[in-house]
């Protein structure tokens, strides 16, 4: 299964994966999401160490029973050869109505068909104000007209 584009990256390509990976998460499917991964690609998210598609897709299914109204926006740090450094931020609240901005930085390593085979997460969560809250859009793929981090001050 190829998954363009592959590498290696050109800035465009590399925009192209990283705007792909932000709708992919938006869409919060856990079973579409985990087919762009190798079936033994591995995760460090946060200090969860995950293995493999389906320990990805229980991974995300946890993370949006967790995580509601998850809005999501990610921006191309660097790139080179077959990895791409993206700068990300997103909002979501908990079942009791508390809302927060989670912000991070992820490191991919992509095998030669395009599959993301390594994905290493840090990730900060900040409570916030819902009057302070910034992705305004209805649940699903950002609207290309809806700023991103930089634009955001982010």
């Amino acid at each position: 299964m190829t998954r363009p584009p592959v590498p290696p990256f050109t800035e465009e390509t590399a925009r192209i994966k990283v705007r792909a990976a932000e709708d992919a998460w938006n869409s919060r499917n856990p079973a579409k999401i985990a087919l762009a991964y190798t079936s033994d690609s591995i995760w460090r998210n946060r200090a969860e160490f995950v293995k493999g598609r389906p320990e990805i897709e229980a991974f995300l299914t946890r993370k949006w029973a967790r995580e509601l109204d998850y809005r999501l926006i990610k921006e191309l740090w660097t790139f080179a050869d077959d990895r791409i450094a993206v700068r990300f931020a997103y909002e979501w609240r908990d079942d009791g109505g508390n809302w927060f901005r989670s912000y991070g930085n992820e490191n991919w390593e992509f095998d030669e068909q395009g599959l993301m085979k390594r994905r290493i997460a840090s990730i900060n969560d900040l409570p916030i104000a819902e009057t302070d809250r910034k992705f305004h859009w209805p649940l699903g793929r950002r609207p290309d007209e809806h700023p991103g981090l930089t634009k955001l001050g982010l």
